[in-house]
């Protein structure tokens, strides 16, 4: 009789459910568009009841579709996007919308802590940067905006942290996600009520909720959780793990060496060490899956949806030829063609030596100045779509060279780059990832759903199939042939990347002009 795990995934806009079995197949797959509200410019928030709906429907229709016995489920975890705040009131209901990363709203409180000299008092715990994503930053934004939501809070959540408290009824902070919030002491791994009072919210102390670790079982589905989502009563709940650890451990990230890049709404870079490395152009350190690992993160909302943007707004119906909508399954004038197979046609037929058209990957957020936006700097009237589209995929490989750049500062450079994310379905943006980076780009066989795959995994170590994550990847993660760098489009490419950082750089004095 065969086993199974089940991972959760909610990202910035997409959450869905995805069964495993022990050796790394995935089963069956279902998702949910998960709307994000934009009430004012820089808002991005969802409603937190509708989110639980949607996670309990992926989870029903995917044993459905999977037709597996639902007893042979040994465990489930969730992931989702780190930053943001999904808060729980005092009066057990969400004390306010869902907060998600790509939220802006809070972006003056780290310029003040960072200009009133805070942020590099507490930076020696926090080993990292203070970003306006995060719990601590919306924190602080809550209680000077809305004190009436602020003093309701009984728990300031993660969204994989509320996922998991709605399936057990259980309320735990799991340590690589609430690592990244700023509200932790991250070179100890506990939580200090003083560095709270340095950044002005020392209520949200009582706000924490008991710490708990990836593969920690974390409680168990309730009677109630049972019901709505087709599972059985009972069944094992693990920590999970932040969509970037989850994502890492599945593409068997587990030593130093090894270096990777995911490619979602966020450009996650990222690699494991020992200690924390402070003092240097690396912004995170966070605590890691494997316990007795930090890890070293650089990352911004710049990354594959910044495609999405360009789909729906840009292309139209008459240039991918598309009679319905355009998102992913979107059937065009030729049977069977995707827009996205188009648009990978018309970015490969565009010589990058002869696309001098730039574009800065900030519709989410930004890498450099908090208040820069998107941009395409260099068109005339000679460029087309082709060139806008090369365009786009290009500014997300180097926005992520820019971070991959800053971790080298830090480290030895590895023999290749692994890659997950969004951009691996296309086989022009790897090649173009690798003739940028001038690295060998590896990708992961067989699994499309990366972070659902890593806390499924997490889950067969809470129920004890696999001793540890070490073990969990030998038997279920399995890696592609590298793809191999094109070493005169890099050097075309590292031309092209200084034009790239000269207009980025030059914008820089312009971006405060739009401070609201």
């Amino acid at each position: 009789m065969d086993s199974y795990v089940l991972g959760l995934d909610n990202g910035g806009t997409v959450t869905k459910a995805a069964l495993f079995d022990l050796r790394g197949n995935e089963i069956a797959v279902v998702s949910r568009q998960t709307p994000v509200l934009t009430p004012r410019p820089g808002y991005a928030e969802r409603d937190m009841d509708d989110l639980w709906q949607s996670n309990c429907e992926c989870i029903s229709e995917v044993l459905q579709k999977s037709n597996v016995d639902r007893a042979d489920i040994v465990g489930l975890a969730v992931t989702g996007h780190g930053k943001g705040l999904y808060a729980w009131g005092k009066d057990n209901r969400p004390a306010y919308k869902g907060i998600v990363s790509t939220d802006n709203r809070a972006w003056q409180y780290p310029e003040k802590w960072k200009n009133e000299g805070t942020a590099d008092r507490l930076y020696p715990r926090l080993c990292q940067k203070l970003i306006p994503s995060q719990q601590a930053a919306l924190l602080a934004w809550l209680k000077d905006n809305l004190p009436e939501v602020y003093k309701n809070i009984r728990y300031a959540f993660p969204v994989k942290d509320y996922i998991r408290f709605r399936l057990t009824g259980e309320a735990h902070l799991e340590a690589t996600d609430i690592s990244g919030s700023g509200l932790m002491n991250v070179r100890d791994a506990r939580f200090d009520r003083d560095l709270l009072e340095a950044l002005g919210i020392g209520e949200a102390f009582d706000m924490l909720a008991p710490l708990c670790y990836s593969a920690d079982l974390c409680g168990r589905v309730t009677k109630e959780a049972a019901q709505r989502t087709g599972l059985l009563e009972g069944t094992p709940v693990a920590g999970g793990m932040f969509d970037i650890d989850a994502c890492a451990i599945a593409m068997n990230i587990t030593s130093p060496e090894q270096l990777c890049t995911i490619t979602g709404t966020w450009s996650i870079n990222e690699f494991i060490s020992k200690t924390p490395i402070l003092g240097t152009q690396i912004a995170m350190n966070s605590l890691y899956a494997i316990p007795g690992y930090y890890l070293l993160e650089e990352c911004s909302a710049t990354s594959a949806g910044n495609l999405e943007w360009f789909i729906e707004n840009c292309m139209g119906k008459a240039n991918l030829g598309v009679e319905a909508n355009l998102g992913p399954g979107a059937v065009g004038k030729n049977p069977g063609k995707k827009p996205y197979d188009e648009i990978n046609r018309m970015v490969s037929e565009v010589d990058p030596a002869a696309c001098d058209v730039y574009y800065l990957p900030f519709l989410y957020g930004s890498n450099v100045h908090p208040l820069a936006k998107g941009s395409f700097v260099g068109l005339t009237s000679y460029h087309t779509t082709a060139h806008m589209a090369r365009a786009v995929y290009e500014g997300v490989v180097y926005s992520a060279k820019t971070h991959i750049d800053r971790l080298l500062s830090a480290r030895p450079a590895p023999m290749a780059i692994r890659m997950a994310g969004g951009a691996v379905n296309s086989q022009v943006w790897v090649q173009m990832f690798a003739d940028v980076l001038g690295f060998p780009i590896e990708t992961v066989k067989g699994v499309k759903e990366l972070g659902a795959m890593g806390c499924a995994m997490a889950a067969a170590v809470a129920a004890g199939v696999y001793f540890d994550y070490t073990e969990a990847a030998k038997a279920m993660v399995h890696v592609n042939d590298p793809v191999e760098p094109d070493w005169e489009k890099n050097r075309i490419y590292k031309e092209k990347y200084a034009k790239y950082c000269a207009v980025r750089d030059a914008l820089d004095t312009v971006w405060d002009r739009f401070a609201v």
